[in-house]
């Protein structure tokens, strides 16, 4: 059983056990876990190594790329926005961003953006990682685009330009891009070691992600110019895109979130205890409620799992076995990475990671931890 470090709450012993073992066995290299409930830790622990070579410790400040759970985080910030009345869910996108009503776009909603459900979940292609990580010409592009399904009548997961999409409403309304709102408006206040677009002089803390094993080749057969292979391959790009310094400093709010567990608890704990933490107040409850409203169920057009969305965030769902039900809501990132919401046992919880594993909604070791979790908060 490997060394941890950090705090844990003897009911949790079954989370630091498992975090234990995984870390021994080598199906973690390094790793951090958090719960809060009412806001206050109750785990906080890490241990393993930050690199591959196994030289550099996984320390209490370490942070790494977090994939899809910056989402998350994006998500709060356009919460923010429609707490203080700057933003309306019910508007079209192009009140607020007047070329995004282009190619029959005109009836997009901003809540078809929270939900995935806008019909641009990709740009067209050609179109590369570079292409990407320069934000305002690629968020340009996909103004232009024409919409790949018909918006609000299904989800279909916007894998990589979610942040595109709804860090522009948030720069538009407020002036500020999405990393600086974030930093100024969410992480700042709260104390939250979380970043998107990481100064250089933080790169010395990052634990590179390891690419997971090859994908199943899911999209074998699949239509070349469906959503799907469309999203998939606009751009496709590998794990190993994000130990680039121009990765790192750009501001992705789909997936280059740098973070570590303890802060993505942190920042979550907001909607957990009624949108207000530590005299911090970010949200009402009447905009905590906006999330768990319900606006798709069913086959993901990206992702082919039965997926339920709310406003930001993703609702329990078949796709998602080892999550209870209640009003819970949560993401997950690429390789594993998981931040979970419970706002009736008033609890988050989140598990980053640098070694990647299979699945689609987090890795096998996701689910060991998060059941584990819930199995201690009941």
């Amino acid at each position: 059983m490997a060394d941890l470090e950090g705090t844990c709450d003897a009911r949790f012993a079954d989370v630091a056990d498992l975090l234990a073992d995984n870390l021994a066995s080598g199906e973690d290299l390094g790793a951090s876990i958090a719960v809060t409930v009412d806001g206050r830790p109750v785990v906080d622990l890490w241990g393993g190594w930050a690199d591959q070579e196994q030289v550099t410790p996984w320390r209490r400040d370490t942070i790494t790329n977090v994939w899809s759970c910056t989402k998350t985080v994006t998500s709060l910030a356009a919460l923010v926005l429609v707490e203080r009345g700057l933003l309306d869910l019910d508007a079209p996108v192009a009140r607020y961003w007047p070329q995004f009503a282009a190619q029959g776009k005109e009836g997009v909603r901003v809540r078809h953006l929270l939900s995935h459900t806008s019909g641009v979940s990709g740009w067209e292609r050609p179109v590369t990682v570079a292409d990407v990580l320069d934000v305002p010409t690629s968020t340009a592009r996909l103004a232009a685009q024409t919409p790949w399904w018909p918006p609000g009548t299904a989800s279909g997961y916007h894998l990589l330009n979610y942040g595109h999409l709804v860090g522009e409403l948030v720069r538009r309304i407020d002036g500020r891009t999405l990393g600086r709102f974030v930093a100024e408006e969410i992480t700042g206040p709260l104390g939250a070691d979380f970043h998107i677009g990481l100064p250089d002089h933080e790169f010395d803390r990052v634990a590179d992600v390891l690419p997971p094993p090859p994908r199943p080749v899911g999209l074998a057969g699949a239509d070349p110019d469906g959503v799907a292979m469309k999203t998939f391959t606009g751009p496709m790009g590998g794990a190993d895109e994000s130990w680039h310094p121009e990765w790192r400093r750009a501001e992705i709010g789909a997936a280059n979130g740098h973070g570590n567990a303890r802060s993505l608890a942190r920042i979550h704990s907001v909607i957990a205890c009624g949108g207000t933490l530590d005299g911090v107040r970010l949200l009402s409850s009447r905009t905590i409620d906006a999330i768990f409203q319900q606006q798709s169920d069913g086959p993901d057009l990206v992702l082919g799992a039965h997926l339920r969305f709310g406003i930001g965030f993703g609702l329990p769902s078949p796709a998602v076995p080892y999550l209870p039900q209640g009003r819970i809501c949560f993401w997950t990132g690429w390789g594993g990475s998981v931040v979970v919401i419970d706002t009736e046992r008033r609890a988050a919880i989140a598990y980053v990671m640098n070694r990647m594993g299979a699945g689609q909604l987090g890795s096998a070791r996701t689910a060991q931890y998060i059941e584990a979790a819930f199995a201690a908060l009941d």
